[in-house]
């Protein structure tokens, strides 16, 4: 089988929900990078103790710009199940070991047209087109979230979610620090009791409630504090149910983000005597400001039309 082949066939087995994560295009180029200086691999100069392809983490970034990908395209590999990926694409090449006995100028042409072949992957992947929304002035506030909560379905992951709501509260009150995290970032990673604080107030944003935030929030009341569970409007009943299940649904506060966002947007509206979509439009320009600082997919980008 040559180099072309075993990458290809390395690419489909790699395809998950329709797709390849980019964790796994990331990671497919470090190791043929590596490839490219040092050939054949040792199993423990490329794979960590801890089942991670050495490289993909700290120092991607310098990998990727070397083969025209910009930085933002990855920080770091994230799943395990890309490092998984890469070890079997190194099982298939035998850690170089096939690549071995090429000329080296001949492996090293072969390597990198591989290589591209991935780097045309990410390219496609950062070209992807914002969402993009066109506002009825006579729809109402929460309509306009609906739409474009439809709209980031299925590749929002939660983080349009998350970074609405944030740029909400950053909106509706001005003069308090809204934190601005990474979607990926769990409460146990950062050491936060929620999303966002505004006084006593725990706001957690969530589009797939699970019973481990709704335990959070139990925390925060056992803390002195009220927590505010945010979750699409479909979800508003299974959080309530969780809730249920801990016996803290009269203390818990849900709220649908359409209406958390849309009542808002009319409150503002009456405050600054703006008209709705003008608030809407500033919210937005927060969002897509705390995207950038902390995001590496800026395909959710939101432009109102």
């Amino acid at each position: 089988m040559t180099l072309d082949q075993t990458v290809d066939a390395w690419l489909r087995s790699c395809v998950r929900n329709k797709k390849i994560s980019r964790n796994t295009v990331a990671v497919g180029i470090v190791i043929l990078d590596r490839i490219r200086h040092e050939t054949p691999l040792r199993k423990s100069d490329i794979i960590s103790k801890g089942g991670e392809i050495s490289g993909s983490r700290a120092g991607l970034s310098t990998v990727l710009v070397k083969y025209g990908i910009p930085a933002r395209y990855l920080k770091e590999t994230t799943t395990r199940q890309a490092h998984q990926d890469g070890q079997r694409l190194l099982e298939k090449l035998q850690y170089g070991q096939q690549l071995a006995k090429l000329a080296p100028k001949v492996r090293d042409a072969q390597l990198v047209i591989q290589i591209a072949k991935l780097a045309d992957r990410a390219h496609a992947w950062l070209a992807r087109k914002h969402i993009k929304i066109a506002c009825d002035r006579q729809w109402a506030p929460s309509a306009w979230i609906t739409a474009i909560l439809a709209e980031a379905k299925g590749k929002s992951g939660g983080k349009v979610e998350q970074h609405l709501v944030g740029a909400k509260l950053e909106q509706r009150h001005p003069h308090i620090p809204i934190p601005n995290y990474p979607g990926h970032a769990a409460d146990v990673q950062t050491g936060r009791v929620g999303d966002y604080a505004v006084g006593l107030t725990r706001y957690h944003v969530t589009a797939t409630p699970s019973l481990s935030v709704v335990e959070k929030c139990a925390e925060n009341m056992s803390a002195g504090l009220h927590p505010v569970l945010t979750v699409p409007r479909d979800k508003v009943e299974k959080a309530r149910h969780l809730a249920e299940e801990l016996g803290i649904e009269k203390r818990l506060s849900i709220v649908a983000i359409e209406d958390f966002i849309g009542e808002n947007i009319i409150e503002m509206s009456h405050d600054s005597e703006q008209d709705f979509l003008s608030i809407l439009k500033a919210i937005i320009e927060k969002y897509n400001l705390r995207l950038e600082q902390v995001e590496t997919d800026l395909s959710l980008k939101i432009e109102i039309q």
